[in-house]
């Protein structure tokens, strides 16, 4: 019975290492498990495949009726998290455009790539933006200014007095306050007219599928491989574009994942994390405090590029900036076929 537990575990990590969405990864085992409860109805007793199984169809129901209720209660909370949220959350806004949005947005209207059409698709999309930290806090403040509808920030940390040198969505006065009630705060004052949605909890493989499975795009602009790894696995599994960016000192470095438009993942770029001692965090190496701003803002444009359908996007691009230097490279990046997210592994 123990055997057959492991190898139903083996199946659901794997699924989720390998990409898989949440439907996909839970039938495996329960195809095994109902198999192994075939056996134990259908096999006379004594016999040898019965034996390994498990033994007694008895011992089975309990371990079922246990990890149903296990399966129940998170279900429950799942559902009482997301009613929370919508109760918390004001509805989008919809219908034409008032004057004062016309006003706000008239830069846009008038430039040739944007106009109205692409105004109201900013107006109509839906972002994720993961981190309200040095970079999400230059993205979320233009993505709010460019008029997009729905912005959703996710970030389970607090203001520090050591953010506010390069975090300048967060003022003194936000210190110790969460970091999405600083940020929510700060984009209503800006613009009124766009709905933010805050998630003031970690991101984790329970909740990352189903709340990245409700937005358009999303900007990740967390701080450790882990979390960026979690995200690219689940907008693969969404077929949402990712735009992934990361800062060190005085480097910073961007670009759009998307292989349901044939661009690479970020796990083909980038197929294992490094050696912690060779990309150490800002706390440890420290990083200018204008970098984010420039890195951060570079996103916000790709995400308005991407919406909009304007000029080019860095799809199939990584786009690297020394600030120390002034230097920019751009090195084309492709979708590999055995990557172990995206790629052809059938």
């Amino acid at each position: 019975m123990v055997l057959v537990l492991i190898v139903v575990v083996g199946l659901y990590v794997l699924g989720g290492y390998m990409g898989a969405s949440r439907q996909a990864r839970l039938m495996l085992p329960a195809v095994v498990i109902l198999a192994v409860i075939a056996i134990q109805l259908t096999l006379p007793a004594g016999n040898p495949l019965k034996a390994a199984t498990g033994g007694s169809l008895a011992n089975w129901l309990i371990a079922f009726s246990l990890g149903a209720i296990f399966v129940g209660y998170r279900f429950g909370l799942s559902a009482l998290r997301k009613r929370h949220d919508e109760r918390e959350m004001p509805a989008p806004q919809e219908g034409a455009f008032s004057d004062a949005e016309l006003e706000r947005y008239a830069r846009h209207i008038i430039l040739r790539e944007v106009g109205g059409p692409g105004q109201r698709k900013l107006k109509d999309a839906r972002v994720l933006v993961i981190g309200a930290g040095g970079l999400g806090a230059p993205a979320l403040q233009y993505l709010a200014a460019a008029g997009v509808g729905t912005i959703g920030v996710v970030d389970d940390d607090t203001v520090s007095a050591s953010n506010l040198q390069r975090q300048v969505i967060h003022r003194d006065a936000d210190v110790d306050r969460p970091k999405v009630l600083s940020a929510v705060d700060a984009l209503n004052a800006q613009n009124p007219f766009v709905t933010i949605r805050p998630y003031n909890r970690r991101l984790t493989e329970d909740i990352a599928p189903d709340l990245i499975a409700e937005y358009d795009l999303v900007l990740d602009g967390t701080d450790n491989f882990e979390t960026r790894y979690l995200v690219n696995r689940a907008c693969v599994a969404a077929g949402v574009p990712l735009i992934s960016a990361a800062i060190t000192q005085w480097e910073g470095q961007i670009s759009l994942y998307h292989p349901a438009k044939d661009a690479p993942c970020y796990a083909c770029v980038f197929p294992q994390a490094p050696a912690a001692e060779l990309v150490p965090s800002c706390a440890e190496a420290g990083v200018i405090g204008a970098l984010p701003g420039v890195i951060g803002s570079m996103m916000a444009v790709e995400a308005i590029k991407w919406i909009t359908g304007a000029g080019e996007t860095l799809a199939g691009r990584l786009m690297i900036y020394d600030a120390a230097y002034g230097d920019v490279r751009v090195i084309s990046v492709k979708r590999e076929a055995d990557c172990l997210v995206c790629g052809n592994r059938g």
